[in-house]
């Protein structure tokens, strides 16, 4: 990712994290209506799932400007989430809710630059939690 991009994340989701539970609750709502079959992986208390999410990817955003340092967190977070039952062919799904949901969220800000940017940090993230879970194959 450029600076730029980094830059464009960061800054808009600082103008998410006022309305987290909010954003998460749109999240989940958009998540369970594109993919039901995986509502049942989420079996415990959804206002902490909620909260876990929204701190998770306050953590990721702001680490995004020392990747290799976030690294082996998210490696064990993949990892840890193969034991739920989650799939490599989840996350694409993962990160259209998590568009979708931060293009309401933002609204006018939400631009193509602040699009690309978000696609470019998930699509790098998701990438290689999915070959830390999954093997580099399932990845490509």
């Amino acid at each position: 990712m450029t600076p730029t991009q980094i830059s464009l994340v960061q800054d808009s989701f600082a103008k998410v994290v006022p309305i987290a539970d909010q954003a998460a609750e749109i999240f989940y709502g958009r998540l369970f209506e594109i993919a039901p079959q995986v509502k049942p992986l989420f079996k415990g208390d959804m206002a902490k799932q909620r909260r876990a999410l929204m701190g998770t990817l306050a953590v990721v955003v702001n680490g995004l400007s020392n990747l290799p340092s976030m690294l082996p967190a998210a490696s064990a977070l993949a990892k840890k989430h193969v034991g739920y039952g989650v799939e490599a062919s989840h996350y694409p799904i993962v990160g259209s809710a998590l568009l979708w949901t931060l293009e309401k969220g933002l609204g006018e800000a939400w631009t193509s630059e602040v699009a690309s940017a978000w696609t470019e940090a998930y699509g790098t993230l998701s990438g290689f939690m999915i070959g830390e879970a999954h093997g580099k194959r399932a990845a490509e």
